[in-house]
């Protein structure tokens, strides 16, 4: 074969990722807080980006964009129609009638308006850490070397209040006498939260007993064999403690009122609630309705007029500056406009395959899958996942991640119809809540039951799914109806 240079012509086809394709992949799988942020990241590098604010305080509202694009455009149809380069204009008017909506979103207030309710929540002060706590209070009360040994020790203790190292250990690290650590250690075990900078369990509640003017030999004696206490081998605790029945059930209900981790009560942070993306309610005729949460959704409008003005007098490097920003705008609301179309579909067509849940419970689930949906609604598994990935829905059961109406199939016997698996793990729970008190359901009667019920399961899959719900075994929910009872 001879070397040289020569030029050949071939014809393939490949798939583009243009920044604009990406933009509109990327706002699929950010949820409605995520996406406010990125909100105001765009607002920052865009000059012709507006939140409409102008207008809610009276001033001039900018130029109304034109229409947008069809509703049945998504991700898919930009990668098969390879419409990575369009100029057109395709900003969104979210005033608009079309994207007006009566629901109990619209009650709260406009978001980002002058006239938006107060959050007082910002105003609240952080909480201070497990740390912050015990240094405040070793301050106040010791100095010199011995605040040393203490601040040292304070940043052994983890999160729940356990002390992670040995005293002998700390005294080695800092050249100190192990009696000297272990007195700063009993000091630091005085302080606020009570129980904190215990080494294990049992001192933990020693120090809490001590504290209740409860330590006394038998409470000891009860402290130092808590595995006893954990097997449930009450006789035996009660010979080794010298007690009656009625002695070690007041124990063990003073036990329970003790905290195993102390530490936990600070610096948990505030709680973040949990907004729904998507409300799911009964409309006219009993149909079901599937609306957009737009109290959250960012709302965005290109500034034309701003456009125009500096078009007129800018330079030509800053009319090309502004007609890059143009692209962007346009393109950013029109993926805006897309991710609102795509999970308003997604989410109806969920409704659909899953009614018979919505209208009698999580026991009439079916299995379902992405594939199904996307084969539905004519898009791609990997849209519909990025769709349903920590998105929220509301309806009359609850508050439920799109991610719960998708579960795997459980067959059921005699050639009946599958059931869903979140199904069975409700069973399952049910009827573990419903046993008996004298006595508890193994594992190979949950099987017999559930068969007799028309499910076709294995043991190893009721183990499974009773381990994955927190749920203990027969032997262990035995022992712990055997502490209640006492208790």
């Amino acid at each position: 074969m001879s070397l040289g240079p020569r030029l050949d012509l071939r014809q393939s086809q490949s798939l583009v990722m243009t920044p604009q394709l990406q933009q509109a992949i990327k706002l699929l799988a950010l949820t409605n807080v995520e996406l406010e942020a990125y909100i105001g990241e765009e607002l920052d590098r865009n000059p012709l980006l507006d939140t409409g604010a102008d207008e809610d305080r009276g001033g001039p509202e900018p130029e109304a964009p034109p229409a947008a694009a069809s509703d049945e455009a998504g991700v898919d149809q930009i990668v098969a129609g390879g419409e990575g380069t369009a100029e057109s204009p395709l900003d969104v008017d979210y005033t608009a009638e079309t994207f007006h909506h009566d629901s109990s979103s619209d009650s709260g207030g406009s978001s980002g308006a002058a006239g938006e309710a107060t959050d007082f929540d910002s105003f609240a002060a952080a909480e201070a850490s497990l740390a912050e706590t015990l240094v405040e209070q070793a301050v106040a009360i010791l100095s010199g070397v011995r605040l040393m040994i203490a601040r040292h020790l304070i940043d052994l203790i983890d999160d729940a209040g356990y002390l992670t190292g040995s005293v002998e250990d700390v005294a080695e690290r800092l050249d100190a006498c192990p009696i000297e650590v272990e007195q700063v250690l009993g000091v630091i075990q005085g302080f606020e939260p009570c129980g904190v900078g215990a080494r294990t369990l049992g001192e933990c509640l020693m120090i809490q007993a001590r504290e209740a003017d409860r330590c006394d030999p038998a409470m000891a004696c009860l402290l130092e064999h808590l595995d006893l206490l954990a097997r449930g081998d009450l006789a035996t605790l009660k010979r080794l403690c010298g007690v009656d029945q009625e002695d070690i059930t007041d124990m063990i209900r003073e036990l329970r009122s003790y905290n195993p981790k102390p530490g936990l009560k600070y610096g948990g942070g505030s709680a973040q609630a949990v907004l729904a993306d998507v409300f799911v309610s009964r409309g006219r005729g009993g149909a079901w309705r599937v609306e957009l949460n737009t109290a959250t959704l960012p709302r965005v409008l290109v500034d034309r007029s701003y456009h125009a003005e500096l078009s007129r007098t800018g330079t030509k490097a800053t009319k090309t500056f502004l007609s890059d920003c143009l692209t962007s705008a346009n393109w950013l609301i029109k993926a805006l406009d897309q991710r609102a179309n795509t999970i308003v579909k997604v989410a109806t067509e969920l409704v659909k395959q899953q009614q018979a849940f919505f209208e009698k419970g999580v026991h009439h689930l079916r299995p379902l899958t992405l594939r199904a949906i996307a084969e539905e609604i004519g898009m791609h598994e990997s849209t519909v996942s990025r769709v349903t990935s920590n998105k929220y829905l509301q309806c009359e059961r609850g508050l439920f991640e799109l991610r719960y109406f998708f579960t795997s199939a459980i067959q059921a016997t005699e050639g009946g119809d599958a059931v869903s698996a979140s199904a069975v793990r409700d069973r399952i729970a049910r009827l573990i809540a419903a046993e008996p008190a004298h006595d508890t359901l193994s594992d190979d009667k949950l099987v017999d039951l559930l068969r007799a019920e028309g499910f076709d399961i294995a043991r190893r899959t009721v183990a499974k799914y009773r381990e994955a719900m927190s749920i203990g075994s027969s032997v262990a929910r035995r022992r712990a109806k055997l502490l209640e009872a006492a208790a």
